[in-house]
């Protein structure tokens, strides 16, 4: 027997029992539609010891939908799950539990400390595949892939061995960001800039040859002086053009420094003439290599002095150091002065200490090469960014990318595939197998090798995600299937880091670009606009927001917000707000099971005979190519509000109340009606279901008990322009009822008085119009008499009346009898007084200087729809004691 609809919608009371049942019915499984067009999504893989944040719930929301959106079109999807093994981070939750027995990785040693890490993810490191279900999130879990598990091991190992015999993989002693806490070179992306109050010190290095001429230069890092190896001067700078060629003396050393002339040097900054660190210094590098500088590495690996310095700095913390310095510099007479700033300091992202520029042997990946393909593929139109804009961000940095370090000092990751001899002759192999063998072929016989200590930088193997996980580089069926894939969904921040390589990787391995679309999503604000971070205390964990309102409210609102290329202000009334148009729906569908809307499988919508059942079919035929449209074209935002707006408004709002007097009537439109409200219902939960997931199968479930889940039906079909006259009447009756409605609001006009309505210079449709629908406008409208003339409406008939036009006809509302004139006049003016007097004092205070400089950007805003709302009000106010003054 079917079970009734609950009269509370309570998430919380199904959303586990459904996502059980698409797990278990095989749906999210890939290769079950052979005959099928494919469509694939690579999940950006989540860290293991990442837990749900609103980036993630964004992200993976929108694939989603597409995902279950594609399916409904009948193509074989496949949405590939997976996790990273996230180096830096991994070691460090394992390092900290370590501390805490007072043990560290160096007692245990590698082997120990690996199999450490291990426990623990098989521990904890499933924890956000399991906050993605509960988000609703359907990829093939049967494929799940971890960028550790060995197929993907194979991979990196083939991919890094057939780099380095191309001489695309090399050993260079380059700059690279140092952690001094965790020992280990680290991506940008790892790196934060932070304003840091610092200070610029100035520092008077002596011209060799001059008892009393100088050059002072200013620097934020004292500690560096002893790495200086020039000064540079613009060409062009005045001041100093007579002094290119001669050299300093420097202040703490006495060597010679030569003056050069570069581009580098801002005439318009500080004294105009910079000191040059090659060693310590990303800029400063690139200006030692043009002028063949050389290279003085003066810091340890924990960043402490070394013995390229004079022996009292040897071993000083670099801050230490700092306050040596300056001491150094005042009592020898070569400090001039000291201003307070602030400073851009970068930090470790992780380790939160400051990180060093530090001169180190690594290895590279020679991505210029690399990228030349890649920047072709998009070029070309053979990849598409959306928004398009996005491919400037690409271009930019393949078109000044710098060789690619992708070593790193940790021991949770790929093992470099470098064995070295007793002379340190590396051997590159797939194994310490085949390196023997090569070993033994060049040393003429066998030796002991040492493997590289390094691992890779996560974003190598990050890099083959697309074609990896499928197999490569065997040509497995699931490769020639479903690569290239349809579409990446992923944040403006790592262009750099993980699509662009991707697309380098995917290129010159698979020669075939790894996505034909590259869609970015916005960042996740709050409310105000502001990023969220743990420091501002606005961080929004959409877990708790899912136990509040339900994963299907969440959804929907970071759909509505996910406007191309505008970043997402978000609120938790938002989601509030997309929890009560569930509610609304589930309502609305109880309402209908209690009036006996039953799905009929034989039900057709062509010979319809009543005229709101024509026009709603019509809306709806309409809805299904317009929400189609919009996914295919990733406006998410448009086709949630297309949905919100058809179920709120012309569903809910209209068409039910149409079908009130229906229920109740004659039994042939009674059942018309009641097989067409389901016919509609079951097209919606359709529509909304790659949205709200959840809401809709238990509907689903509740209109076809016998049927198979919503998840693996179709997607409704649209037969435009069925009913297209009835559909502008429908919407003409709408519009007049509106009209009524807002006129009483406007007026004052208690619901219940009645009212006359007068139709002037009708023409023949108006009749028609009328005659066929005159019962649903006095009942819907509260009319006591409408009355149609197809004169016009002559000046004494509108004293005393409100008059609206809508097309041909002007509509005339008597408010004489409806309304006390006088005393609705005395409340208008002083409601208009009061709004005035807001108006007033809004406008005085944006115009006030010393507000707008001192008020922070979310307070002027505020103050600034308030205006707007204002004037709004002032406006229908207006309106309104004109029509009374008339």
């Amino acid at each position: 027997m079917k079970q009734m609809l609950d009269k509370t919608f309570s998430p919380s009371s199904f959303e586990e029992k459904f996502y059980a049942a698409w797990e278990s019915s095989g749906l999210m499984l890939a290769g079950s539609k052979l005959d099928a067009v494919p469509y694939t999504i690579m999940m950006p893989p989540p860290n293991i010891t990442g837990s749900l944040h609103m980036g993630h719930a964004f992200a993976y929301t929108l694939q989603d939908i597409l995902i279950r959106f594609y399916r409904m079109q009948g193509r074989d999807v496949l949405w590939q799950p997976g996790t990273d093994h996230a180096s830096i981070s991994t070691q460090l939750v394992v390092e900290r539990q370590l501390e805490s027995k007072n043990l560290s990785r160096h007692t245990l040693g590698r082997e120990k400390f690996l199999e450490r890490v291990w426990e623990w993810k098989s521990e904890s490191g499933g924890m956000i595949t399991h906050q993605l279900r509960r988000l609703g999130a359907c990829p093939d879990w049967s494929r799940e892939r971890f960028t550790l598990d060995e197929g993907l091991s194979a991979a990196v190992r083939h991919v890094f061995v057939e780099l380095y015999r191309q001489g695309l993989i090399y050993r260079d002693k380059r700059l690279i960001n140092w952690d001094p806490k965790l020992q280990t070179a680290i991506s940008d992306v790892e790196v934060e800039l932070i304003p840091t109050q610092g200070a610029m010190y100035y520092f008077r290095y002596p011209l060799v040859g001059s008892g009393s001429e100088f050059i002072t230069i200013a620097t934020s890092r004292p500690e560096t002086v002893f790495g200086d190896v020039a000064i540079a001067v613009h060409p062009e700078d005045e001041r100093y053009q007579h002094l290119i060629g001669e050299f300093v003396s420097h202040p703490l050393t006495g060597h010679s420094l030569p003056i050069i002339a570069d581009l580098h040097a801002d005439p318009e900054k500080f004294t105009g003439a910079v000191k040059i660190t090659p060693a310590h210094d990303f800029n400063d590098y690139e200006v030692g290599r043009r002028h063949h500088l050389p290279l003085n590495n003066i810091f340890d690996a924990h960043a402490c002095l070394n013995e390229n310095v004079p022996e009292s700095y040897r071993g000083l913390d670099r801050f230490v150091a700092r306050k040596k310095v300056i001491e150094d510099m005042e009592i020898n007479g070569f400090f001039e002065k000291e201003e307070p700033a602030l400073i851009p300091t970068p930090h470790g992202e992780k380790s939160g200490v400051v990180i060093e520029p530090w001169l180190m042997d690594q290895w590279y990946v020679d991505a210029a090469t690399l990228a030349q393909p890649a920047l072709k593929a998009v070029e070309q139109g053979k990849t598409r960014f959306v928004p398009q804009y996005w491919e400037n961000t690409y271009f930019e940095w393949l078109r000044n990318i710098q060789p690619w370090c992708i070593s790193r000092q940790l021991w949770w990751g790929h093992r470099i595939p470098v064995w070295y001899g007793p002379d340190k002759k590396p051997f590159v192999a797939l194994s310490e197998e085949d390196a023997l063998k090569d070993a033994a072929l060049f040393y003429k016989k066998e030796v002991t090798l040492t493997q590289d200590p390094d691992v890779l930088d996560t974003w190598f193997s990050s890099a083959l995600w697309p074609f990896s996980t499928l197999g490569w580089p065997e040509k497995t069926s699931e490769f020639q299937r479903y690569y290239p894939t349809d579409v990446l969904i992923t944040g403006h921040d790592i262009i750099f880091f993980w699509v662009a390589r991707m697309m380098m990787m995917g290129l010159h391995f698979t020669k075939e670009v790894p996505f034909k679309t590259v869609y970015i999503n916005a960042l996740v604000r709050d409310e105000k606009g502001q990023k969220m971070s743990k420091t501002k205390g606005n961080v929004v964990d959409p877990l708790i927001l899912i136990d509040l309102y339900g994963a299907d409210a969440l959804r929907f609102t970071l759909a509505s917000l996910a406007v191309p290329g505008r970043d997402v202000k978000f609120s938790k009334s938002q989601v509030e707000g997309n929890r009560n148009f569930a509610t609304k729906l589930w309502n609305a569908a109880r309402f209908a099971e209690m009036n006996g809307c039953l799905f009929d499988p034989d039900f057709t919508t062509t010979n319809l005979q009543i005229p709101i059942n024509q026009w709603i079919t019509a809306q709806i035929n309409s809805l299904c190519y317009d929400v189609r449209e919009a996914l295919e074209s990733y406006k998410f935002n448009e086709a949630a509000h297309l949905l919100y707006h058809f179920i709120w408004g012309t569903f809910c709002d209209w068409y039910l109340e149409f079908c009130k007097p229906k229920f109740v009537g004659i039994e042939s439109e009674k059942v018309e009606t009641q097989k067409t409200v389901a016919w509609i219902l079951d097209k919606i939960l359709r529509l909304l279901h790659p949205f709200m997931p959840f809401l809709t199968e238990s509907l689903w479930e509740n209109l076809h008990p016998e049927q198979e889940l919503l998840m693996g039906a179709s997607w409704p079909e649209s037969l435009e322009g069925l009913y297209s006259t009835v559909r502008e009447d429908v919407n003409w009756l709408i519009q007049v009822i509106s009209e009524v409605r807002s006129v009483r609001v406007e007026m004052n006009i208690p619901p219940a008085a009645p009212l006359t309505l007068s139709f002037y210079d009708a023409g023949p449709e108006t009749h028609r119009r009328i005659r066929n629908q005159e019962d649903l406008l006095l009942k819907l409208a509260r009319l006591e008499h409408v009355k149609v003339f197809s004169e016009p409406l002559s000046q004494a008939e509108a004293k005393g009346a409100v008059q609206v036009v809508i097309g041909e006809t002007t509509l005339l509302i008597p408010l004489i009898g409806a309304v006390d004139v006088k005393v609705e006049k005395d409340r208008i003016q002083k409601e208009l007084s009061k709004i005035s007097s807001e108006i007033e004092g809004i406008k005085k205070k944006l115009s006030n200087k010393d507000f707008m400089s001192r008020a922070p950007q979310d307070i002027v805003d505020t103050q600034q729809k308030r205006l707007e709302n204002a004037l709004f009000s002032s406006q229908k106010l207006e309106q309104a004691l004109e029509r009374l003054n008339d």
